[in-house]
């Protein structure tokens, strides 16, 4: 039997939660409040993702960047990696919120979105 302890992190609540791992593989969890945080700890157990947010740069304009983020969570392992990719990454100006900067980041296929815009 394995036991973990965590916060969850998929509403504002921030419930304390406990999931245990029998030998079956079976994932029983306590502590939440909502069914999110059921499901929360479940993924965390067996397959850990996040949302990335960044910024990156904006062609031809030193110094000033554009905010962007995944579109969808990407497998935790992969962050790294992704960060490493966006460093490279120049916007394109002009650039709407919504717009794709880069098609599967990291092998993920999960694409990387602007989240504000630059004229």
């Amino acid at each position: 039997m394995q036991v973990k302890e965590m916060t969850c992190i998929r509403c504002p609540l921030g419930c304390a939660l406990k999931a245990v791992t029998d030998e079956d593989g079976n994932i029983t969890v306590t502590g939440n409040t909502c069914g999110r945080g059921a499901e929360y700890a479940r993924n965390e157990l067996t397959d850990p993702r996040r949302m990335v947010t960044s910024t990156v740069r904006i062609q031809g304009r030193k110094g000033q960047m554009v905010s962007v983020k995944t579109a969808r969570d990407i497998p935790k392992g992969k962050i790294m990696e992704c960060m490493e990719a966006l460093r490279q990454v120049e916007a394109v100006p002009p650039v709407k919120i919504g717009d794709v900067l880069v098609k599967d980041i990291a092998g993920t296929g999960v694409d990387i979105v602007a989240t504000n815009q630059a004229e």
